[in-house]
């Protein structure tokens, strides 16, 4: 039963991370269609640089979406290896309590920023695009990392997991 939550969370996840990476390649076509327009055409992509900072800005907190789940960023924690497991586990809860804040905290100030912009109508300068659809997708991705941080609160406290699993790679069953 556990392991099936945990199966389909992990599923949520590679879901998360999957539009982290579309938007990373959106970023991608976009700074390379604009930049082959203005070296070989002289007529870079209208409106490539806001579009680009708005997408890419989408793709790093769908980004931190996957982190708040898996916790695959980097850490130093020489601490938590000196620690007994009880308290290495009370030293985990502490610190994702903290990214939950911290993630709470954005969610409430970006929330804002995107209500205000709904009535400001902030465009890009060229195609006159409306800034609050990528703002808005900046909450949903940090909407989602609120969820995934909770659940890998609930996981620790819960189930007393860890990042290891995250942390290591399988090793594959020898071909015979």
């Amino acid at each position: 039963m556990a392991s099936d939550r945990r199966r389909s969370t992990d599923r949520v996840a590679l879901w998360i991370e999957r539009i982290a990476a579309v938007m990373l390649g959106v970023v991608t076509l976009i700074i390379f269609v604009s930049a082959i327009g203005r070296y070989l055409f002289t007529a870079p992509l209208p409106d490539a640089f806001d579009l680009s900072r708005l997408t890419l800005a989408v793709a790093i907190i769908w980004g931190f979406a996957s982190v708040a789940y898996r916790g695959s960023h980097i850490k130093v924690d020489l601490l938590a290896h000196m620690l007994r497991p009880d308290l290495r586990r009370w030293l985990d809860i502490v610190a994702w309590t903290v990214l939950f804040i911290f993630t709470a905290a954005l969610v409430w100030k970006i929330g804002g920023r995107v209500l205000s912009q709904l009535t400001g109508g902030e465009v890009t300068m060229d195609l006159r695009i409306p800034h609050w659809p990528f703002l808005s997708a900046i909450v949903l991705g940090l909407v989602a990392a609120l969820i995934m941080t909770l659940i890998r609160i609930w996981r620790i406290w819960r189930y007393h997991e860890d990042l290891e699993d995250y942390e290591t790679i399988p090793e594959e069953a020898p071909h015979e």
